[in-house]
């Protein structure tokens, strides 16, 4: 064997020293189907290649080939953790252009439900990093009450995970004494619960030795691929758009918009965190303006829009006038005005916007989706380059990818 060892080999016999780890299309953690082809020196990624394109569904071109009113079914399937943020959206992306102003009641019962979207989100995200890091006791604990926000959805609109919540104007009805219930077991259960989901973590020394320090990117960097939301806010800088464009009356709330210093794996973990308690704090305020409007004000779920909100179905079974509305509506024989307009809400995973150009037909001009998770995705190979391959699955997990929002 002494003998072997000292034979000197040919200059460049030993080959390639890297080894080529095709990391998806199919991603292990399931967050969705992306493709990462990693240049790895033992368990170290020297390089990364993503690649986006493997759920590509068309969104926006679709969209250019149906009535407003039929595009809420395809926003459902962008981050369909939080279907409802991606409905509103859109639909106050309509009413812009339209012109349509909704009363204060909807506005503080769709805050209700965007924030409990916004919670669901931070929960699958917060517990599957939980998950990655060899912690599934949690993920199991908090999933109880999202099923509890589903039920919720349920009372409201009858659907679960893609919605396909409200209409321009409003919501299709009011919302039910049950689903008042739910909101209020919620608020009353669930801050406990998320307490000790966060005990099992916070200052737990195997998960702060995973999270902490990986996956960092500075604010500059953050800056520079347009990072938006909770990863944004991780790297330290406090953008929030229902601070600095305040939409469906978030003026009227109070809340803080909780920040980081490193925008690692631990800080991502941690903002988003804090943003739950934030948002339970949202809804005990909308709560209560809603628990604030008596007799017919109490009723009041729509804005006054004929020519855009479907009426009442036993009213378009008996009269004319309503099932005339009712077909324009659906079949997209409203008039649209001409105009070009963008909004944006504060979704789960960061500015979700809608640029719309009408040029009066029955369809959309032209339609794009502002997809946060696609952005963050561009900075996915800088993020794991020398780190462990471990690590990379954290941050994609931190990052919360959500492959929905990749190729519209």
């Amino acid at each position: 064997m002494a003998e072997q060892a000292n034979i000197a080999l040919p200059e460049g016999s030993l080959g390639k020293q890297t080894t080529t780890l095709n990391l998806g299309p199919t991603h292990p953690a399931t967050h969705g189907v992306f493709q990462n082809i990693l240049e790895m020196d033992g368990e170290r990624i020297i390089k990364a290649e993503s690649t986006v394109g493997y759920i590509h569904r068309a969104f926006e071109k679709l969209a250019e080939r149906r009535p407003l009113y039929q595009i809420t079914t395809l926003t459902d399937r962008l981050n369909y953790c939080s279907a409802p943020l991606n409905n509103m959206g859109w639909h106050m992306t309509c009413e812009k252009l339209l012109g349509v102003k909704t009363p204060k009641r909807v506005d503080y019962l769709r805050v209700i439900i965007m924030e409990l979207s916004r919670i669901s989100d931070h929960l699958i995200c917060n517990s599957i990093v939980g998950v990655d890091t060899g912690a599934y006791t949690g993920f199991l604990y908090v999933m109880q009450y999202r099923e509890l926000i589903y039920e919720i959805y349920e009372e409201v609109c009858g659907s679960r995970l893609t919605t396909n919540m409200g209409r321009i104007g409003g919501f299709e009805r009011n919302f039910s004494n049950t689903a008042f219930q739910k909101i209020e077991q919620f608020l009353e259960e669930f801050p406990k619960v998320w307490k000790e989901f966060e005990n099992l973590f916070m200052r737990n020394r195997i998960f702060i030795e995973r999270t902490k320090g990986n996956g960092a990117i500075a604010a500059e960097r953050a800056l520079n691929y347009s990072f938006t939301g909770p990863n944004l806010r991780a790297a330290g800088i406090d953008y929030d758009v229902r601070v600095h464009a305040p939409y469906s009356s978030y003026e009227d709330f109070d809340f803080i918009i909780p920040v980081g210093t490193t925008g690692d794996n631990y800080d991502r973990f941690m903002v988003r965190g804090e943003e739950v308690w934030q948002s339970l704090g949202i809804i005990r305020q909308a709560y209560e303006k809603v628990q604030s409007f008596k007799g017919t004000e109490a009723e009041v779920y729509h804005a006054d829009a004929p020519a855009y909100y479907l009426p009442a179905k036993a009213d378009v079974y008996t009269k004319m006038e309503a099932l005339i509305y009712h077909f324009k509506i659906v079949m997209g024989e409203t008039e649209i005005p001409v105009g070009e307009v963008y909004h944006s809400i504060e979704g789960a995973n960061g500015e979700l916007g809608f640029y719309l150009i009408s040029d009066g037909g029955r369809s959309p001009y032209r339609l794009h989706f502002r997809r946060p998770c696609f952005i963050y995705y561009q900075a996915y190979e800088e993020i794991v380059s020398g780190t462990m391959l471990s690590d990379a699955i954290i941050t994609l997990s931190s990052l919360n990818l959500i492959a929905g929002e990749m190729d519209a």
